[in-house]
């Protein structure tokens, strides 16, 4: 039964995932192919840049609630089943995570996993997560960089749950470097226009 349950949760959460807010938003507001703008991504942050702020925060806030959601269900059903809540939580976010960034729907091309990472942080491990959020947005504030923000973001994130909230589990330690290694993958574009000076910066036009 636990292993049927872990299973059940990771489809459910990967399903979820696949659901892209940014597509979605793109499609009722007539608005561009996402995939063929911009980082040519499905997130929040190409949302923002191709279709405004108003498109771009639906996207984020969209995007952000499947994620918790997922974790949520997580939490319960293995917590459940098996007395597992805070594992349930970590595996409905890594799977929910991997079907925003590979939808099955949408032919495997999704965003990077921001603003769902930002839902699933939040469920998993609250205080790593707010600071981590605070942190984020001084960066993007001072430096304009959303790419730069997001990868600094998961990474402290990361390192306060292994070090602060982990107790020594290695599972735990492991999930949450996944998540930040996850998204630097998902950024390493990003990462190399960030080194050559060629990064787009917020209100910067993208075409």
């Amino acid at each position: 039964m636990l292993i049927l349950t872990y299973i059940l949760v990771a489809i459910l959460a990967y399903l979820m995932g696949s659901i892209s807010t940014g597509l979605l938003v793109a499609k009722i507001a007539n608005g561009p192919n996402l995939r063929e703008v911009g980082s040519k991504n499905t997130g929040a942050s190409n949302v923002l840049r191709t279709m405004g702020l108003k498109s771009g925060l639906i996207t984020f806030v969209g995007d952000c609630l499947k994620c918790l959601l997922a974790a949520l269900i997580g939490r319960w059903a293995l917590g459940h089943v098996a007395d597992q809540a805070q594992y349930g939580a970590m595996w409905a976010s890594l799977f929910v995570i991997l079907g925003h960034n590979w939808p099955v729907f949408f032919q495997f091309k999704g965003g990077k996993g921001v603003a769902s990472s930002c839902g699933m942080m939040l469920v998993c491990f609250p205080i790593p997560a707010l600071i981590s959020y605070v942190v984020a947005i001084a960066i993007i504030a001072t430096t304009k960089f959303i790419s730069l923000g997001s990868m600094c973001m998961l990474t402290l994130y990361a390192i306060l749950v292994s070090v602060f909230f982990s107790n020594g589990d290695l599972i735990i330690i492991g999930w949450a470097v996944l998540m930040a290694v996850l998204c630097i993958i998902r950024h390493r574009a990003n990462v190399v226009r960030l080194l050559n000076g060629t990064e787009s910066k917020i209100g910067q036009k993208v075409k």
